[in-house]
C-alpha cells in the first residue's frame, strides 16, 4: 500500500463531483472506485468528457477491497456508511479525507465532535456495522491527531464546529465549485423557472398528493422540471399531470447540468444539499435558489438564495 496513493472512493454523483474538485485544486490524477448508484456512470463520462484527472475508473458493488488496499489515502464520500466503517478498521489507511455526501458533512462533523452517535441520521441501525463504528471513529481521530484526517466540503460548518475539528487535528479545505463552472459548457435552453425533483415521498418523508401540490405551485405559469435521480416511475406520473410543466430528464446532477447557466434563473427546491451547492455552482448568473420546506397541513414557507455575484 502506498502510504500517499490516493483513491477516491465514492457512491453518488456529488461525491463524484468532489473528487473531479479535489483532483483539480490538487493537480492529481485520482482513481475511482464507484459504486454502481443511479447516474453514477453517466456523470463519470460527463466529467471526463470535460477533462476531469480521473485515472482508473473501477464500478463496484460492495467493498473495493483490492483497491483500497493498494492506496494510503482515501477520499471517502460518505463517512458513514457501513462499508467505510469495515473497510476503515480492518484497512487502517494511511490518510483520510471526507468529501461532501450532501448536508450530512454536517451531521458527519458532529459525530466526530461527540455531538451526535457515529450514525447515520434517521437510520435505525444494526448488525456489524454497528459493532466496528467504534474502531472506524477511533482510526480517524488517531489519523486526525497525526493531521492526516480531514474535510474537502462545499458546506459552511460553522466557526463552533471548525475550531472543535482543528483542536482535534482535522484538516478542513472550503471548495466553491471552481473547476465545476470553469469546464461546463453552456446549460441547455431550459427557460427562467426551474423545479428540482426530490426523493422525499420515496424516502416515506412526504406524502405524494403534498408533494404534487408543491409542484403545482412552484411551477404555477410554466416550469421546467428536472426528476431527482431516485425518483419512481409513480412520482414521475403524477408530477406530469401538473399543467404546465415540462419534465426534463438528463441523467445528470443538477450541478452539472445548470453549471453553464448564462442567464438568471430561478431554482425552486425542497430543503436539499442543493441550497448549498447551487448558490455556488450559479456564482455570478444572479440566479435565486428558492427552497420551501412543507408543513404537514401541506402549507409552505419560502426562502430565497441568491447565487454569489
Amino acid at each position: 500500500m502506498g502510504r500517499e496513493d490516493v483513491l477516491a472512493w465514492v457512491e453518488s454523483p456529488l461525491q463524484l463531483i468532489g473528487a473531479a474538485e479535489w483532483a483539480a485544486s490538487h493537480g492529481r490524477t485520482v482513481p475511482v472506485a464507484g459504486r454502481l448508484t443511479p447516474q453514477i456512470s453517466a456523470t463519470a463520462d460527463e466529467l471526463l468528457a470535460r477533462g476531469a484527472r480521473f485515472g482508473e475508473l473501477a464500478p463496484y458493488l460492495g467493498v473495493p477491497w483490492s483497491l483500497l488496499a493498494r492506496h494510503g489515502h482515501w477520499l471517502v464520500g460518505d463517512g458513514f456508511s457501513g462499508q467505510f466503517r469495515l473497510a476503515a478498521a480492518a484497512l487502517r489507511p494511511h490518510r483520510v479525507t471526507f468529501l461532501d455526501d450532501g448536508a450530512y458533512a454536517i451531521a458527519y462533523a458532529d459525530a466526530l465532535l461527540g455531538r451526535r452517535p457515529y450514525a447515520r441520521p434517521n437510520v435505525a441501525e444494526r448488525g456489524l456495522t454497528t459493532v466496528v463504528a467504534p474502531f472506524a471513529a477511533e482510526l480517524v481521530h488517531r489519523r486526525a491527531a497525526s493531521r492526516r484526517a480531514g474535510f474537502f466540503t462545499a458546506f459552511d460548518l460553522g466557526a463552533d464546529r471548525l475550531d472543535g475539528l482543528a483542536d482535534r487535528g482535522f484538516g478542513i479545505r472550503r471548495h466553491d465549485f471552481s473547476w465545476t463552472r470553469a469546464t461546463a459548457p453552456a446549460a441547455p435552453a431550459l427557460g427562467r423557472r426551474i423545479v428540482l425533483g426530490s426523493a422525499l415521498p420515496v424516502d416515506g418523508r412526504m406524502m405524494l398528493v403534498d408533494y404534487v401540490r408543491w409542484v403545482r405551485d412552484a411551477a404555477a405559469g410554466g416550469a421546467v422540471y428536472l426528476p431527482h435521480r431516485r425518483e419512481t416511475a409513480e412520482q414521475l406520473d403524477a408530477v406530469a399531470t401538473v399543467p404546465g410543466l415540462r419534465i426534463h430528464r438528463t441523467g445528470l446532477p443538477v450541478e452539472l447540468v445548470l453549471a453553464g447557466a448564462r442567464h438568471p434563473l430561478d431554482v425552486h427546491t425542497l430543503p436539499s444539499s442543493t441550497t448549498t451547492t447551487l448558490p455556488l455552482v450559479l456564482a455570478g448568473t444572479g440566479a435565486r435558489v428558492l427552497t420551501d420546506v412543507v408543513g404537514r397541513n401541506g402549507g409552505a414557507r419560502r426562502s430565497a438564495r441568491t447565487a454569489a455575484a
